[in-house]
């Protein structure tokens, strides 16, 4: 039962408290007491949540056969109970129009908005109340609401992240993060967030605080583990800025990277490279070097050769990640030459194999390998129609020579 009845009607205090005699109680649960409409559905929902079995089945099936214009009529009312407004804003089947008329309604409660605009599958309604700014500012929860709903507008979005960013996150920013986040023993998080250059000036950037989160939770290096000596001068002067146009290019390049490795990319992927993206050129390449294997993975198929270089430089990089890289045909020449002349990676046969079979290795680092491939291997390379003429008549003839051919 209610903690409180909003009626001021006698009789509906007695049927809902249970002084009224049982007939009279089975008979409001049934819509047979000759009450208000608002102050039957304020019954009907206190029975509807009762422990009573009996009382709750029959007044959900009353409350399922109301008329949809007068219970329209009866939502629109200042007479309504928040309880009665709060139950059918969770019956998902009903006609636009009710939950239309609930969520105009001035006594709705905040949590109830809260609820409908996580689970509605109605854009049109979740627009609604993204208009109402005043609406978001006293709930901020409603504005993350709106932005989890995956039926969200575009339009809703942008207006509930634009209120966040406005009337919250200004009061909140990346240093204030960085601090918890140590707070938290995040070392390498804090360092990231505190060195990146979006985190300098959050608000002129494409990122909020959720991407500036997100991208944090990704660092698993800290900066007594990273060596930046690579970075000569031939690197450092290819550091600019990309317009919108080449920014987006280079996420369709990755995106289709991935679907040529794998026809199916899930959403969830697709969004972490969009949020990935959304950085500068000098950020993606810390996160290069010190994010975990979900950045990587993404950051080795960014055409910037210094993006996919710093990958290489990742203290946490694997053996396993490193065979995959030496076979992708997406990464550039330069990435295939700095795996086969690193001392540590070309101990692996595996890798080394790899970068034999792939095309786009340098043929001179090829060339070099093969007098290291057992002979099965040099002589399935030797037919191997994607390599070179160059790498397969090296390999017939060192496969010959060992075979006294």
């Amino acid at each position: 039962m209610p903690s409180s009845i909003e009626s001021l009607n006698p009789v509906v205090r007695a049927v809902i408290e249970g002084t009224a005699p049982r007939p009279a109680v089975l008979a409001a649960a049934r819509g047979a007491l000759p009450l208000p409409q608002t102050d039957l559905l304020e019954v009907l929902v206190a029975f509807a949540r009762s422990d009573d079995g009996e009382l709750s089945k029959h007044a959900k099936l009353t409350l399922n056969s109301q008329d949809v214009t007068a219970l329209e009529s009866s939502l629109r009312t200042d007479d309504v109970a928040v309880a009665v407004l709060d139950y059918f804003a969770d019956q998902a089947g009903l006609p636009s129009k009710i939950h239309e008329a609930i969520i105009t309604n001035g006594k709705t409660a905040a949590e109830t908005y809260v609820r409908f605009a996580r689970t509605s599958k109605n854009a049109e309604l979740i627009d609604r109340i993204a208009v109402n700014q005043q609406l978001l500012i006293q709930t901020p929860d409603l504005i993350d609401a709106i932005i989890l709903n995956p039926n969200s507008t575009s339009e809703a979005e942008r207006r509930a992240k634009e209120t966040k960013r406005e009337f919250f996150e200004k009061e909140r920013g990346a240093q204030q993060i960085a601090n918890e986040l140590r707070a938290q023993g995040k070392e390498a998080a804090a360092e990231f967030l505190e060195q990146s250059e979006f985190a300098q000036n959050l608000e002129a950037s494409d990122l909020d605080l959720d991407d500036a989160l997100f991208l944090a939770s990704m660092i698993e290096v800290p900066d007594s583990e990273t060596d930046d000596s690579w970075l000569g001068l031939e690197y450092i002067e290819e550091i600019y800025e990309e317009s919108a146009e080449q920014r987006q290019a280079i996420v369709d390049k990755i995106i289709g990277d991935f679907r040529m490795e794998d026809s199916e990319i899930g959403s969830e992927r697709i969004s972490v490279i969009n949020r990935v993206m959304k950085m500068g050129m000098k950020d993606r390449v810390k996160l290069a070097m010190k994010g975990d294997r979900e950045a990587r993975n993404i950051l080795i198929r960014d055409p910037n050769r210094i993006v996919s270089a710093a990958v290489v430089q990742n203290p946490r990089i694997t053996e396993q990640e490193m065979e995959k890289i030496a076979a992708m045909r997406s990464i550039s020449e330069d990435i295939l030459r700095q795996i086969a002349n690193n001392r540590q990676w070309a101990r692996s046969y595996t890798i080394v194999h790899n970068l034999a079979r792939n095309p786009r290795t340098p043929i001179a680092n090829v060339l070099t390998i093969l007098s290291r491939l057992q002979l099965r291997d040099l002589a399935a390379l030797s037919k191997n129609k994607n390599v070179s003429d160059a790498v397969r008549r090296q390999a017939l003839r060192l496969s010959q020579a060992r075979t006294g051919k």
